[in-house]
């Protein structure tokens, strides 16, 4: 008996010294969020030297999100199953400075004789410098997309009177009709880019405004289809519609809605050499499932975890031959949260992929 104190009280100190050992703050609390553990880098970073063991959590820890707003330590800790994690949130200290920290709270389950007692362990780190050149990050971005979007969008409406007018002139050598389309097509990949970069700034940054309204789903479909019939129809693809007979409105926001549809159905028809593209709409109470499926090249394995990664291409030879910023699926994500939108995907290679994108009704936003 004596031995397994001996032995306890042993692991309890490596267990002590391996948590002093890291830089991040680690801080442990028991059930009803009083500390029992904490190393030396969590009273760097709260800036205080006196015992903790004991306080309550939300006694020495006060954390605002984003946009000043208190959040409910106590609140927050109790209504995590798995684990949380966030990067948007910021630490006060009792002067009124802030600082941005990456912040993690996972629940553990300790054994104490029979029972089983919940407790929590939470990892912190001061990211301000980071999230500084993130945020001078995204205002270039931003800058640097404004500046281009004119000069570019001069550029395509040249080259596309350009490729106009020498239709209908004869004689022409098949170089120059060849070089003008060889422009014109990168300068509307150019101008894409740009879209996309000054959409991700947005969204970085929080800045993107939503207007929620009562959307006509087989209008929004049909105006999509029309927009992508030519693209499709230019590699042989047919692009089929199914709805259900009752489905007709569902309250969202139009714009985001479209655009996360488009830049799937981009996708599909990039990624699909022969075959179809499928677009279904399906009621599911008050919401709406929308699914594209295609016949194309399929997703690997390793690639559906990084697929909607910012700026992640696959090493596939197949997309590596298609012109891609990395930044589509991404930003498609990212407006799928703001509208409470989920996506999810089913694919193999060379048996097609579907996208399945669950659109919440937001009737009760509206006014």
């Amino acid at each position: 008996m004596v031995a397994k104190a001996a032995q306890a009280s042993l692991d309890h100190e490596q267990l002590l010294s391996l948590v002093n050992s890291m830089t991040d703050a680690v801080i442990a609390v028991d059930n009803e969020q009083l500390i029992t553990m904490y190393n030396g880098a969590t009273l760097n970073l709260l800036d205080i030297n006196s015992n903790l063991r004991g306080e309550k959590l939300s006694a020495v820890l006060t954390l605002n999100d984003l946009e000043d707003k208190a959040i409910d330590l106590h609140k927050l800790i109790k209504s995590i199953k798995t684990s949380f994690v966030s990067r948007n949130i910021k630490l006060v200290y009792p002067n009124g400075e802030v600082c941005n920290i990456y912040i993690s709270i996972s629940p553990v389950h300790l054994s104490k004789g029979l029972e089983l007692t919940k407790a929590y362990v939470l990892l912190m780190r001061d990211i301000t410098k980071e999230k500084s050149l993130e945020q001078e990050r995204d205002e270039f971005v931003s800058v640097v997309s404004h500046e281009l979007r004119t000069p570019v969008t001069i550029a395509e409406g040249n080259i596309s009177n350009a490729i106009e007018l020498l239709s209908q002139v004869k004689h022409i050598p098949e170089i120059v009709n060849k070089s003008l389309l060889d422009a014109y097509k990168q300068v509307v990949f150019l101008a894409k880019m740009i879209n996309d970069l000054a959409t991700l700034s947005r969204a970085e940054r929080g800045s993107l405004s939503m207007d929620i309204e009562h959307v006509n789903v087989r209008d929004l479909i049909s105006e999509l289809i029309l927009a992508y019939q030519k693209q499709a129809e230019e590699k042989g693809l047919f692009i089929n519609q199914h709805f259900d007979s009752d489905l007709t409105l569902i309250t969202t926001n139009r714009l985001y809605l479209k655009e996360i549809l488009q830049n799937i159905l981009d996708n599909a028809i990039k990624y699909t050499d022969h075959g179809a593209i499928t677009i279904q709409s399906k009621k599911k109470g008050s919401s709406v499932v929308f699914s594209i499926s295609d016949t194309g090249h399929g997703i690997a394995k390793t690639d559906k975890a990084k697929i909607f990664t910012k700026f992640y291409r696959s090493e596939d030879y197949r997309t590596k031959s298609k012109s891609g910023t990395g930044l589509g699926l991404y930003i498609t994500n990212k407006l799928a949260s703001l509208i409470n939108a989920t996506i999810s995907l089913e694919s193999e290679i060379d048996q097609g992929s579907t996208f399945s994108i669950y659109v919440p009704d937001l009737d009760s936003h509206i006014d």
